[in-house]
């Protein structure tokens, strides 16, 4: 081969090479546009929003909040004691139902059942130990009036008695969302509008409608709404006077209630008050429906919470 020959054939792999390179950055800037303006959906979570306050949390932890406050409104405790509770809860567990502990500390107040707060299993179980907690928090004379940790360990006995207010602000804003005086405040992501969520798996009517009478105790009357829903009837709050507003709140508990137990529920939807959280669009947080898509599910009715399980 002469010396021309092999200068001509290095330059044409250069220029191959070349053209290699730059098909792969065109490639890599384009992957880099599409997905950047693609809005990937969220991961599973839940997100508590009130005021300018913000606070995470996990499925399951949203989920144990929301029946510690439903235990309260089943007892017919007032705010004040549901904010003791979540912040007790929070030092304790981080709102984690712990099957182990310091000794036999177990579940999300850490109760031990050699002190005598139940059994192992009932421990477990968040609405026996919510009620337990209760129970003993309505024992102390003016708890309402205490300072926060010093209710908390007045129950607690804990060994830092201090612990507890470090996590009051967390508390008081999570409470104002789970017992409703914040309507929407609180919303959750389930993961079941991400291509890679497992999804499909039906719920059950009478699950929800058991679990709500478990948890709320016997003034939520969940009925039968149409298959697959179940409609609930908005007790009167009789905490806050039997007042129309004091209805809206009890209402907001519930459908805030229901969403932080979607998951577990297998909900598809819940409506309230003129806006309704979807399972499958669970980013977009509650979402105002116009009238006709109201009448046409069903859920005109401001004094009830349809709640639809997924089929």
């Amino acid at each position: 081969m002469s010396t021309s020959d092999a200068r001509q054939g290095r330059r044409t792999r250069r220029r191959v090479l070349s053209t290699l390179v730059a098909l792969l950055v065109l490639a890599a800037a384009a992957y880099v546009v599409l997905h950047g303006r693609t809005k990937q959906p969220e991961a599973a979570g839940c997100k508590v929003l009130v005021d300018d306050s913000t606070l995470i949390l996990t499925q399951s932890q949203a989920a144990n909040a929301a029946t510690i406050a439903a235990v309260a409104a089943a007892r017919e405790l007032p705010e004040r004691a549901v904010a003791i509770a979540l912040a007790t809860a929070l030092q304790e567990s981080r709102l984690d139902n712990l099957d182990h502990g310091d000794r036999d500390s177990l579940g999300l107040f850490q109760q031990r059942p050699s002190q005598g707060w139940g059994t192992a299993r009932q421990i477990l179980d968040p609405v026996y130990s919510s009620t337990a907690f209760y129970k003993s928090l309505v024992k102390i004379h003016g708890y309402q009036d205490l300072p926060l940790t010093v209710a908390a360990q007045k129950v607690q006995r804990s060994g830092y008695p201090e612990a507890y207010a470090q996590h009051e602000e967390d508390a008081t804003l999570l409470a104002a969302a789970l017992v409703g005086r914040k309507g929407s405040a609180l919303s959750c992501t389930t993961g079941a509008d991400r291509e890679d969520s497992a999804g499909g798996a039906p719920g059950s009517t009478a699950a929800v409608t058991a679990e709500l009478k478990r948890e709320f105790g016997a003034r939520v009357r969940p009925a039968a709404a149409g298959k697959p829903a179940v409609s609930v009837t908005v007790p009167a709050a009789t905490a806050s006077g039997g007042t129309a507003a004091g209805t809206v709140q009890r209402g907001w508990q519930l459908a805030q209630w229901s969403v932080a137990h979607a998951p577990d529920l297998k909900l598809a939807e819940v409506w309230f008050g003129g806006v309704r959280w979807q399972a499958a669009q669970s980013g977009k947080g509650w979402q105002k429906v116009s009238a006709e898509d109201a009448k046409k599910a069903g859920a005109t009715d401001r004094g009830l919470v349809r709640i639809t399980v997924a089929q």
